[in-house]
């Protein structure tokens, strides 16, 4: 056992409770919160180096072996998560420091913000679904209260629509494991997926496994997304950036999760159905961010769309397409933050995210410009910058398990990601200038520095894409042998 398995959780949590203790010190949150992203992210590169050297590292709490006790699970595919959201944390943080205002900072932003952490610190370290779904409302709870802060008109119209969504994903959530715990006596997943493979995964075991596809979908934006863009462009940037970037990947690593390790066996139901829906997924949120001309909605359909790719990588369940998978889903959590954050910034300057109303931000803001650019790019899946090398796996492990239709749809829309994101920036940047500098209506001081950190990673995550691969190689082995999970958690005990 590994106590450090737990401190990705422990730390942003007991640091929020700190926060709250000592009242409205703004101050003090500012330092303590970027402290303990830092922090979290340290012990979090501590894990990668213990799963590679020594395997996949579990804690069994109160010193209950498993499937008694809770299971905490750290594999490659969990920890190399952890780590791009510590980063991803730390970067929306200075961020914020600049642009989310005293009043939402007076109202605890930061310790909810690290309740969010928490909450996908845990989704991805539990090897428990109960414990799944705990760790999914402590990370949803959190984002009611971000979504609302500061109670602009907007925000609580798209809020109650997220809340609602939500809180009947929960309900179908609970009545999911209800389900599977009647059929199989556990809840454990190492322990469920044994009992799975034991009696075969029949029909009943089946319309189970559906059900909470549809419960992740609608988490992950997967096909059901009807509440996402409306509910990404809502709040201020900084928590749009980190929603964007964390919330729909945490569905995304559920649903990985659990067709993988536990519902694998009938993959010509369950993975074309996932197939299916991430095509539909990907056609529609290309639809939707070439139709728009506002920044926030354009954003927030190029979510919808990486979401359907990633999961295209897993309907092909090949080794290939899953290490695309895994490749994109690091890329678009970085990806997404930054280009959020550059949207942000840019509404910041002209007062408006209609982009027929601003032109020529290049002229006065050219650093701005040219990481923008760069992030397009990176976001279409252009050479050599991040998103290529998982853009081009995906599309082989489809053509590798037959799917060429969705190889075909993942290319057709990758171009119309292109052509939307290129909007903005010759709408916004290029052109004549709108706006003199005395005329803008905010500054950009304080705002690069966060959106140049994650801009130098996508470079570097293009550039250096062989420094990762053995630890994305070592997660896709993981996720293709579902005995080595299993293992690592009983540990060599007997299995009831």
């Amino acid at each position: 056992m590994n106590n450090v398995v737990i401190l990705p959780i422990i730390i942003p949590f007991i640091a929020g409770i700190i926060m709250v203790i000592f009242g409205r010190n703004i101050r003090l949150h500012r330092w303590l919160s970027i402290f303990t992203m830092i922090a979290t992210g340290i012990v979090a590169i501590t894990l990668v180096s213990q799963v590679q050297t020594q395997g996949i590292q579990t804690l069994q709490l109160g010193g209950w072996q498993a499937p008694f006790g809770i299971s905490m699970v750290a594999d490659m595919f969990s920890v190399l998560l952890i780590v791009t959201t510590c980063l991803v944390a730390v970067t929306c943080l200075l961020f914020a420091f600049k642009s989310i205002g005293k009043e939402r900072e007076s109202y605890y932003f930061y310790p909810i913000f690290l309740f969010l952490i928490t909450g996908v610190n845990g989704s991805f370290l539990t090897g428990d679904l109960f414990n799944l779904f705990v760790c999914f409302e402590v990370m949803l709870i959190s984002s009611y209260v971000l979504i609302t802060i500061g109670g602009e008109k907007g925000q609580l119209r798209e809020s109650i629509k997220y809340v609602l969504i939500n809180v009947l994903s929960s309900f179908l959530f609970l009545i999911a494991i209800a389900y599977l715990y009647a059929v199989t006596g556990t809840l454990n997943l190492a322990h469920l997926s044994l009992r799975i493979a034991e009696v075969g995964q029949d029909g009943l075991i089946t319309t189970v496994a559906i059900l909470l596809l549809i419960v992740f979908s609608l988490k992950a934006g997967l096909f059901l997304f009807f509440w996402l863009p409306g509910s990404y462009s809502a709040p201020p940037t900084a928590i749009a950036a980190i929603f964007g970037a964390l919330l729909t990947k945490v569905g995304i690593y559920a649903i990985f999760r659990m067709f993988t390790l536990v519902f694998y066996h009938e993959p010509q139901i369950t993975h074309l159905l996932i197939a299916i829906m991430g095509a539909l997924t990907m056609i529609l949120g290309a639809i939707g961010a070439v139709a728009y001309n506002d920044i926030r909605m354009i954003l927030a359909y190029n979510v919808v769309i990486a979401v359907g790719f990633i999961m295209a990588g897993l309907a092909s369940f090949t080794s290939a397409a899953l290490m695309g998978s895994i490749y994109y889903l690091i890329h678009d959590i970085i990806i997404k933050a930054v280009i959020f954050l550059l949207g942000g910034t840019m509404i910041h300057l002209a007062g408006t995210s209609k982009l027929n109303e601003m032109s020529g931000l290049i002229r006065n803001h050219p650093a701005l410009g040219w990481m923008f650019f760069i992030s397009a790019l990176s976001l279409s899946g252009i050479p050599p910058l991040s998103g290529f090398i998982g853009k081009v796996l995906i599309t082989q492990g489809t053509f590798e398990a037959d799917l060429f239709w969705l190889g075909a749809i993942g290319l057709i829309t990758s171009l119309m990601v292109l052509y939307s994101i290129m909007k903005i920036f010759l709408y916004g940047f290029w052109g004549g200038t709108l706006l003199s500098t005395k005329m803008e209506k905010g500054t950009t001081k304080g705002l690069l520095l966060p959106i140049s950190i994650l801009t130098a990673v996508t470079i570097a995550l293009g550039l250096g894409v062989e420094g990762i691969h053995v630890y994305v190689d070592q997660a896709v082995y993981t996720l293709l042998d579902p005995s080595l999970y299993i293992s690592a958690v009983f540990g060599g005990n007997p299995i009831p």
